[in-house]
């Protein structure tokens, strides 16, 4: 298994253990979950069970979709050795009949209960929490058993699992958040399945599919990158064509109020406060609006942040997961581009402003990496980027500012090149000019450091000495 050692590590100790666990693991749909499990308790998993797809039930129970979740718990009953018996009638029911079935089968060694996708057996007016708690707090927590639940849906795991205020209150006795893969472990995917990329082309592919290695998987041996996204997304018979729609409609229950949220995010790369996403979705900026945003930002599909100098009234929320940007800028609403679209034009100006815009999402993914290069890793920071008006509909933008306790502020530019990134007077009188301007707005016993990401480094002319530290693609992919 490629990464996740920690995980595995973390998930071995507590299976270990001679007491009983209920461990919740959640992170973005695609992102491994169910492999994590599996890979790590080969032939340890004593009964599992996944939740039904909303999706995917059968059009005679979309009014009763919880008679069907029940049918499927049964017959996965039935399926690991549960005597043939009767479909429950209720969540209560259900897991009483596992109850019965995991002491029938106890020989005294440790018992493995898997529940996936857990959300989706929670339908409406289901009892499904209810009955959870029975089956936790009345049995399996005085016995030798571990529990793991594991859900997409990463704000019912924390509303109705580690926050819940009832039955369950405490309950979790552990939580893994599964975090996309960062561009070191992108490489060691691909290298174990030999499939030959460089690091500028690895860095493209994580602006596309961001870490999420369920993409990353359909990348095939000998084949550039360019034909490889043409395959997945332009091409006729598409496997991401439809991707979008299914993420929203499997993870939220009110999918279309999410997806005008994420478009209307979409369109501004530093991020919207919540009465510009108001105004832009028609949607009131009351608790159903926040729901929405909280929900979104606990399935990392957008962070919230206070733009350097600001308060926390002017708090701004970003899209940052790159499969969304990428898939609502090239793929929604283009039915007719042609199959090979992203080989024709994989050098033009469009897609060279785009790729300028998601490396900086990639560096915003790797902040860890850029203060190990930087040699700050021990010390407390905050990022974010930073807009200043200067009048008449003039300003500056700074793609990347770290305020740092050892009092300086990194002023980040981010620059995605073909080649060493040349600094002319031009900019340098620019650089000047946003190191002023941020001078101004910090504290007098910091000092401000111009800092340049960039893909190969810097050219070495008369104006190198802009930048008081440079930090490299390749920096990018340490631990």
């Amino acid at each position: 298994m490629i990464g996740r050692e920690k995980e595995t590590l973390e998930l071995e100790e507590l299976y270990n253990r001679d007491k009983a666990e209920l461990v919740a693991i959640y992170g973005r749909r695609r992102v491994g979950k169910t492999y994590l499990v599996d890979e790590t308790f080969k032939g340890r998993i004593t009964f599992r069970h996944a939740g039904l797809s909303p999706m995917e039930l059968s059009e005679q129970y979309r009014e009763r979709p919880m008679k069907q979740q029940l049918r499927a718990f049964y017959y996965s009953l039935i399926t690991q050795g549960m005597k043939k018996s009767h479909c429950p009638e209720d969540w209560l029911e259900a897991f009483f009949l596992l109850e019965m079935h995991l002491q029938q089968i106890d020989d005294g060694s440790r018992q493995l209960v898997f529940f996936d996708e857990l959300p989706w057996m929670d339908t409406p007016k289901s009892g499904f929490v209810t009955g959870l708690e029975a089956f936790w707090n009345g049995w399996a927590c005085h016995r030798n058993v571990m529990v793991i639940v594991a859900g997409s849906a990463t704000s019912w795991i924390q509303d109705k699992l580690i926050d819940n205020h009832g039955g369950l209150y405490g309950r979790v006795t552990y939580e893994i958040k599964l975090e996309p893969f960062t561009l070191r472990e992108c490489e060691s995917l691909f290298m174990n399945r030999g499939v030959r990329l460089s690091r500028y082309d690895i860095v493209q592919s994580y602006m596309i599919f961001g870490g999420i290695p369920y993409y990353l998987n359909y990348f095939q041996r000998g084949k550039s990158l360019a034909r490889i996204v043409d395959e997945m997304f332009f091409m006729k018979g598409a496997r991401l064509v439809k991707e979008f729609d299914r993420l929203f409609s499997s993870i939220f229950s009110n999918p279309d109020m999410m997806k005008a949220i994420v478009k209307a995010l979409s369109a501004r790369s530093m991020g919207c406060t919540r009465k510009e996403i108001s105004g832009q979705t028609g949607y009131s900026e009351g608790g159903s609006l926040t729901k929405a945003l909280n929900a979104l930002i606990a399935s990392d599909f957008v962070m919230r942040y206070v733009p350097f100098g600001c308060g926390k009234r002017e708090e701004h929320y970003k899209l940052v997961d790159s499969f969304c940007i990428f898939y609502l800028r090239f793929v929604d609403d283009y039915s007719a581009l042609p199959d090979t679209f992203w080989q024709q034009n994989t050098a033009s100006q469009s897609i060279n402003a785009w790729r300028g815009y998601l490396f900086e999402n990639v560096c915003f993914n790797h902040i860890e990496q850029i203060k190990s290069s930087l040699g700050i890793s021990g010390v407390s920071t905050t990022h974010s980027a930073w807009t200043k008006k200067t009048g008449e509909g003039g300003g500056t933008q700074i793609d990347l500012i770290i305020s740092r306790k050892d009092n300086v502020v990194n002023m980040c530019e981010i620059k995605f090149y073909g080649e060493l990134f040349a600094v002319d007077k031009n900019y340098d009188l620019l650089l000047r000019h946003r190191r002023n301007l941020l001078s101004e707005e910090i504290s007098p016993k910091s000092v401000v450091h111009a800092t340049l990401i960039t893909t190969y480094g810097i050219k070495n002319n008369e104006y190198r000495w802009s930048f008081d530290n440079v930090i490299t693609m390749d920096d990018l992919f340490d631990n």
